[in-house]
């Protein structure tokens, strides 16, 4: 019976963080589509095309709906010149690191 405890916490803790982690991924997505305005771009496809980026995965990850790795994180804020840290010391209201 205890396994069986064991197992459905496991399980909840495992939705609880999927959860989060597509909260998350939306709260990049939306910093991201407020960088891109920010710049100019009116639109995802012309933003992208700009900056040879695949359209339809930009469009996922400004939506929260990609995997987004670091990697890719890294190459879309090196075209607004921010790091990774910077970007998310502006997400969470933080002050910018120095570097």
């Amino acid at each position: 019976m205890q396994f069986d405890f064991i197992t459905t916490n496991k399980i909840f803790s495992m939705r609880k963080t999927t959860k989060k982690y597509r909260e998350s991924l939306i709260h990049i997505g939306a910093a991201l589509s407020s960088l891109r305005q920010m710049k100019g771009y009116t639109t995802v496809k012309e933003f992208a095309s700009r900056y040879k980026l695949p359209v339809i995965q930009y469009w996922r990850i400004e939506r929260g709906k990609a995997n987004l790795t670091l990697k890719s994180l890294a190459r879309i804020l090196d075209i607004h010149k921010l790091s990774v840290q910077d970007f998310f010391c502006l997400m969470t209201g933080h002050e910018l690191a120095m570097t």
